[in-house]
């Protein structure tokens, strides 16, 4: 697909998958895979430069992930991060030490401009530290390229075999000139051109889907987000007719949700495909009458999408293959090089693994979030759908604290959608994560006109994240905080109280439950 590669080999660290997105940010494919890759694969891939992540080891240890040191010997460039840094000093003959005084954090370093790696950087720069052990002796050829106060060797190169090592972390946000530095790895010392474009991704997607297929039917479970949508119209260009989407509304939607996947993907939509819509509304309020144990709404709304899921399917008849919005973070996760499985209901609402197909295709498999939003414009979606907010398989279930029954979905539907609106009237709506309206199970006493009412209270939840596993609670403006109050209070029937939650996670999560 892509003529040049980067890879990514994971050594247990947390940022694997970040530095991957920031390859892909310079136009240049990536993969990640563990340490433990062959080499005989490594030359059956024939990438153009190879990046070690950071990891939790010292490197020292006789435990301690190692890789092959031949991997030193296939010519290609090499960039080794933190723990990738001392890996490569360890194993090249160079001494790793505990350090006198470890560093965490943002840390002032001094480099060689002069270097390859940091052309077009300042001399004194700002980067991300995070380690107890250092390289207290290079190995032969290498020379120091950067340096800070107690780490003699935050940089190191041998521009001659073209390995390079930052003890820093080039790739997150608090290393000021870290795309930079990646920048310079990926033209200056691998020599690449940055051929990675979704322009490209999405023809020849589409080509490889429609020889594949062939003239064999196609499934898919459609639930309105981005991963679902973005596929279904990858298949739809590819065989058409062929392609059956079923959309289960299981009442647990936004506002007006239903409605909007619909219009886009139904009959009057512009995409040729069979859409089927399914509205389970009251079969889903039914199964969950009573219940109030979060876990316990979870396997319902799961187990039940799976029986809806399953009665349609069989209506259909024979499938040959089964669509996934299976997307790169999940394949990584989920255990790097491993098969993927089908997502379980957090994800999809649940599928069933006894459908009668013989393949499952996940045309999505390659990309991350952003770069799914992206094939997402390229291929004509709506931009309402492409960067619709972030939403659980059981839906509003989770966003209802205790018992769901249909009036409280209406609040928190309605609720919700005034949030959603004066976020995106303030301009706020691409600046964060994620953010939604939940209903708490508290009543509370208010005054409305000269009446005493005993409604519930609404919670806000706005969080700033790069990766959704941490997330802080945004700074919404006040003012727009108190428009939304104004607004639900007097709007939203059964509601008289509106709090905004400030909680982390850790420790807390994104969702209520």
């Amino acid at each position: 697909m892509a003529k040049e590669m980067v890879i990514v080999l994971d050594f247990g660290g947390q940022y694997n998958q970040l530095i991957a997105r920031r390859v892909r940010e310079c136009h240049v494919y990536c993969e990640v895979h563990p340490y433990s890759l062959s080499l005989d694969k490594i030359k059956e891939m024939n990438p153009k430069g190879i990046i070690f992540t950071g990891g939790p080891n010292s490197v020292y240890l006789e435990e301690s992930p190692k890789c092959d040191k031949e991997i030193f010997e296939l010519g290609i460039p090499i960039l080794g991060i933190c723990y990738g840094s001392q890996l490569m000093a360890y194993m090249l003959g160079g001494k790793v030490s505990t350090a006198p005084v470890s560093e965490y954090g943002k840390t002032d370093v001094e480099v060689d401009t002069g270097s390859a790696l940091f052309q077009n950087v300042q001399a004194n720069t700002v980067c991300w530290m995070s380690h107890t052990d250092y390289i207290s002796e290079m190995p032969e050829g290498f020379r120091s390229i950067g340096h800070t106060p107690v780490c003699p060797v935050a940089a190191m190169e041998n521009p001659q075999r073209r390995l390079y090592a930052t003890q820093f972390h080039p790739e997150v946000v608090h290393t000021r000139e870290g795309k930079q530095m990646l920048s310079n790895f990926v033209f200056q010392v691998c020599g690449w051109t940055g051929d990675w474009k979704m322009e490209s991704f999405v023809e020849s997607t589409i080509a490889a889907l429609r020889e594949k297929i062939g003239d064999g039917k196609v499934l898919c479970a459609l639930s309105g987000g981005v991963d679902s949508s973005v596929a279904a119209v990858l298949l739809a260009r590819a065989v058409g007719r062929q392609l059956t989407c079923v959309f289960v509304d299981h009442g647990l939607l936004r506002k007006n949700e239903g409605d909007e996947v619909e219009a886009v993907f139904g009959p009057d939509g512009p995409y040729e495909l069979n859409f089927i819509r399914v509205n389970a509304q009251q079969r889903f309020y039914q199964k969950l009458a009573g219940v109030t144990e979060p876990e316990q709404k979870r396997k319902i709304i799961g187990e039940e999408f799976i029986r809806v899921f399953e009665e349609e399917a069989k209506k259909i008849g024979k499938v040959d293959f089964l669509v996934q919005g299976t997307i790169y973070p999940d394949v990584i996760e989920s255990g790097l090089n491993k098969s993927a499985v089908i997502k379980s209901h957090h994800n999809v609402g649940g599928l069933p693994d006894y459908v009668d197909f013989k393949e499952i295709v996940e045309p999505l498999r390659l990309l991350f979030k952003d770069e799914v939003r992206k094939a997402g414009l390229e291929l004509g979606i709506p931009e309402y759908l492409v960067y619709r907010q972030p939403f659980p398989g059981p839906g509003l279930g989770i966003r209802i604290i205790g018992e769901v029954t249909e009036e409280k979905v209406r609040i928190v539907q309605d609720a919700d959608f005034i949030y959603r609106e004066e976020i995106a009237k303030a301009g706020l709506d691409k600046q964060l994560g994620q953010y939604f309206a939940a209903l708490t199970n508290m009543r509370a006493v208010g005054v409305m006109g000269d009446f005493r009412t005993y409604d519930y209270a609404v919670a806000l939840r706005a969080v700033e994240t790069s990766d959704f596993m941490t997330a802080e609670a945004a700074e919404i403006p006040w003012e727009v905080l108190q428009k939304v109050m104004n607004r639900i209070v007097n709007e939203v029937k059964g509601v008289n109280r509106v709090m905004y939650d400030l909680t982390s996670k850790p420790p807390g999560t994104i969702e209520f439950e």
